[in-house]
């Protein structure tokens, strides 16, 4: 039977994280039929022992040595069969409705290639996910670490989407990688991520791919997801 969704989670040392990521997806997952793979990048951290003792239905794919965010997400997808596919960090969780709310939008919004769900951190506080595309001045404001000291800056309010209402649903150019659902059909089009890139950035270039061929990135307000951030391993 065709699964519903699949669900790609890349472990790198956050063993704990992860089970928590798992217990979610197991407690809030409903009737749906959900395919599960994690991509365990040489933790070392025994994850791939905690799989296949507590998840039995979970896909392990243990790796000799830590080949990327990118290329171990491509590693999953290419096994594959849902119509829609969920790349969701081990430091995430996902919360109650999450999967049925998203997949009833994505099917009644066909030209919608990605979905980028309202992210919070683990107070309930609201965590900043959408963003512009980057370009060289914001890059090197960011790089310099003046995000948090130049709170009025034209290019970084630009490029951090400050203004954004969080509360609305909206097309964006770019949503968090830490939870990102992306259809079968802009995997068939545009192909998979691109292993250039070994962490960051993977997910800009892919919404940047999609939108140029003619796929609508949206931010969805209506499914939620608890992000660590800060944790070992971030997106």
């Amino acid at each position: 039977m065709k699964p519903d969704i699949s669900i790609v989670v890349v472990n790198w040392k956050v063993r704990k994280l992860l089970e928590k990521c798992l217990q979610s997806i197991r407690k809030y997952k409903g009737d749906l039929n959900v395919e599960i793979f994690v991509v365990d990048n040489d933790s070392h951290d025994s994850t791939p022992e905690m799989i296949m003792a507590e998840y039995p239905n979970v896909t392990m794919i243990s790796l000799a040595h830590n080949i990327g965010f990118a290329k171990a997400n491509n590693l999953a997808i290419k096994q594959s069969s849902a119509d829609y596919i969920l790349l969701l960090n081990p430091d995430a969780e996902i919360t109650e409705n999450f999967l049925t709310n998203t997949l009833k939008y994505l099917k009644d919004h066909p030209e919608v290639g990605i979905l980028g769900p309202k992210i919070l951190n683990p107070d309930g506080s609201l965590q900043r996910s959408v963003r512009r595309f980057p370009d060289l001045l914001s890059q090197i404001l960011v790089l310099f670490k003046l995000k948090k000291v130049l709170v009025n800056n034209t290019i970084l309010d630009k490029y951090l989407s400050r203004n954004l209402d969080y509360n609305k649903e909206q097309s964006v150019a770019q949503v968090m990688g830490a939870a990102m659902l992306i259809t079968r059909k802009v995997i068939n089009d545009i192909g998979l991520l691109d292993e250039h890139f070994f962490i960051w950035f993977e997910e800009v270039d892919y919404c940047q791919r999609a939108r140029d061929a003619g796929y609508d990135i949206k931010y969805y307000p209506n499914a939620e997801v608890i992000h660590q951030l800060g944790a070992r391993y971030t997106k």
